[in-house]
């Protein structure tokens, strides 16, 4: 499914970045975003939609992406701009400053989803498109290993959440953790379980 935003199908000699992010759903950390352009002189086997990849492919595939692709970028947008925008505009923040801080400038972006962001060049949303194209399947490796190294670092700093286990879904860990423990700085307080624990009278102040 294709969902044209300011633009029609690419031209062949169009230069395209794929872009995609990771950190919707869970309750803790950033989201984060990236933009591929890949170089056709440089293939990349293997890559899909992150999901469906063990976190060691992830991995290695992670660095052949920042090796051979033409150009990338990975930005994300804060638990506060989460809070404060919402989800999905924190999320299309996250997706413009990867695309505007691409060292090269692409004529088009194919843009994971239904919506695009609001951006200075000609941009497409494809549905599933970490699992159709390889620009989008090379940003989704990009934003999911890039945040879970996020979350093992939130780990080490407040271990009692298990971000390390979980990066920070609502998981019956997390959530227990959530009930004892309260929220910590780097919860999303508009989420409803993070606000069910404050109001709860749980919280307590952790410094990040």
């Amino acid at each position: 499914m294709l969902t044209h935003c300011d633009g029609s199908l690419d031209a062949p000699s169009r230069l395209i970045c794929g872009v995609d992010e990771a950190g919707r759903g869970p309750l803790a950390g950033p989201v984060v975003a990236a933009a591929v352009i890949l170089d056709a002189k440089r293939p990349i086997e293997g890559l899909a939609d992150s999901k469906t990849l063990s976190a060691k492919k992830r991995a290695v595939l992670f660095e052949l992406i920042c090796e051979r692709a033409l150009a990338f970028s990975i930005a994300s947008a804060s638990v506060e701009e989460i809070d404060r925008l919402n989800i999905l505009y924190a999320t299309m923040l996250a997706m413009q400053r990867a695309v505007e801080t691409l060292p090269i400038t692409p004529s088009l972006a194919k843009i994971d989803g239904n919506r695009c962001p609001t951006l200075k060049m000609q941009a497409e949303a494809i549905v599933r498109g970490d699992a159709l194209l390889p620009e989008i399947s090379a940003a989704s490796i990009l934003a999911k290993v890039t945040r879970d190294r996020m979350l093992l670092e939130l780990h080490a700093l407040h271990p009692e959440y298990g971000f390390a286990a979980h990066a920070g879904y609502g998981t019956a860990q997390h959530l227990a953790a959530l009930k004892q423990y309260g929220p910590c700085h780097h919860h999303r307080r508009s989420f409803a379980p993070v606000r069910k624990a404050l109001m709860q009278g749980v919280a307590r102040t952790h410094k990040a």
